[in-house]
């Protein structure tokens, strides 16, 4: 069985997984997918803190603790699928990597609500966390990359310029057709760094 390295790229409500198996110096794209992290794919919840702020307090906590719960069961879904998909074509993920935005820790909810900046933030951060948990329980090591230091890390890691990566990441997209959006393009950069052990930041 080969071993590959997953990679996410979060939205709100979404996000964009890209696997990739070796060799390291010319990693394979082997299955791409978009993730849904909400049941009805609504403002309400797809946007959940956006949400919260227009209610009082307790009801805030009680939707978005319904929301947080819906996203991580059906990342645990999505990624139980794709394992199982993966294994018939004698894959298996073992280590992944997940975009990150500020990557820094949020306030209590009653801060989060009082501020549009937070509340922007809160909505990524409870998506990513559900993809998070669900990694946890498949015993998925996930490292965390900021999105903005994402071709940076990348080119020391591989010794290759931003602009040929950039080249590089846009051809593993051609086998496969589109969608090779943005979002693929810099998931499947996240899951070459992991595949290669060295996105430790």
């Amino acid at each position: 069985m080969q071993t590959a390295a997953l990679g996410f790229r979060v939205h709100s409500g979404w996000a964009a997984a890209v696997v990739l198996c070796g060799p390291l110096d010319a990693p394979v794209v082997v299955d791409r997918r978009k993730i849904q992290l909400v049941k009805i794919f609504s403002y309400t919840f797809r946007q959940p803190y956006h949400t919260a702020a227009k209610m009082p307090l307790q009801d805030a906590i009680k939707f978005i603790r319904g929301v947080q719960s819906e996203a991580k069961g059906l990342a645990l879904s999505a990624l139980r699928s794709l394992q199982a998909d993966l294994a018939d074509g004698d894959f298996k993920i073992v280590r992944g990597a997940l975009l990150l935005a500020s990557g820094r820790a949020l306030p209590a909810l009653e801060q989060i609500l009082a501020s549009h900046a937070l509340i922007h933030t809160a909505d990524g951060e409870l998506f990513r966390d559900s993809l998070r948990a669900a990694c946890a329980l498949f015993h998925l090591p996930v490292v965390g990359i900021r999105e903005k230091e994402l071709f940076a890390v990348a080119s020391k890691a591989f010794g290759i310029q931003p602009a040929e990566l950039t080249r590089r990441i846009t051809a593993f997209g051609k086998s496969l057709g589109p969608p090779w959006s943005q979002d693929e393009k810099y998931a499947a950069l996240g899951a070459w760094l992991s595949l290669s052990r060295r996105a430790v930041l």
